[in-house]
Formats: structure tokens, sequence, C-alpha cells
């Protein structure tokens, strides 16, 4: 009677103590929940046909805004912090299909992008290099992004 009684104990907890399934979107929570929020509640207009979780873009601007390098810099590494907000909500908007917030992500970014590639000139050559292969790479994606809802 003991047995059986643990085991069914043992069953119980181990049926209940179930694990996360890994979460492929790239919309990550994790990082919103650190975001200042998303503007993608703000004017909604027109639909937008693209389905980001299953975009190949938006997938890879999703990882590369979880991976960016922090730079000794610190007022690079706060506009790189913008930069991503904007991405992320971006990426938000085009999921809810908000084409105004959206565009309002769009030119965050732009604004973002620009400082960034002013305060580059403080790094070292090796951190160059890295940032530049970062920023190719995102602006990069939402120019493919943006060139395919230009198409629909």
């Amino acid at each position: 009677m003991k047995k059986l009684f643990f085991f069914g104990v043992l069953i119980i907890i181990t049926s209940s103590c179930a694990t996360e399934k890994l979460n492929f979107s790239p919309l990550s929570n994790s990082f919103y929940s650190e975001a200042k929020g998303s503007d993608s509640d703000k004017g909604l207009k027109e639909s937008i046909n693209i389905n980001v979780k299953e975009n190949v873009n938006a997938s890879e601007i999703s990882n590369l805004i979880s991976t960016f390098p922090k730079f000794k810099n610190e007022k690079l590494n706060e506009e790189v912090t913008t930069l991503k907000y904007s991405l992320q909500n971006y990426l938000y908007a085009i999921d809810a299909g908000n084409v105004a917030g959206k565009d309002r992500a769009i030119k965050n970014f732009e604004k973002s992008y620009k400082k960034i590639q002013k305060l580059r000139n403080n790094l070292d050559q090796d951190d160059d290099e890295v940032l530049n292969r970062y920023l190719v790479r995102l602006k990069t994606n939402t120019t493919v992004i943006e060139d395919s809802l230009k198409g629909n």
C-alpha cells in the first residue's frame, strides 16, 4: 500500500511539473517585458499582410536584437537600446497590422541608426566592425520586410 501511495504521489508531482515549450516566435516576451512598451495599439488604420512569426527576416531581426553586444561607450549603448525598442515596436506593429505604428517605429529606427553612425567614430576597429555587421544586417532585414509590404 505504501508503494502504491508513493508512486501515486510521484506521478502527480511529475505530471504537474511540466516544462514550458520553446518559444520560436520572433516576438520574444522576455525582451518585450524589459521594453518600454509597444506602439502597436496606437492608430490602427490598415492591415498589413505579413506573418511575422513565420517571416525569416523578422526572426533574424529578433535574434539580432537579443544578441546585440555591449560596448564601452555608454552613450552608444543607450542609443543601441533605443534602436532595439524601435525594432521591437516595428515587429509588434507589423504583427498587429498597425501601419501608423510601423511607420512611427521605422522613423525612430532611422533616427537611432543615424545617431549610432555618428557615435561609432569613437570605437576601436574591432568594435566598429562588429557594430557595422549588426547594423547592416538589421537594415537589410528591415528593407526586405518593407519591400515585401509595399509589394502587397
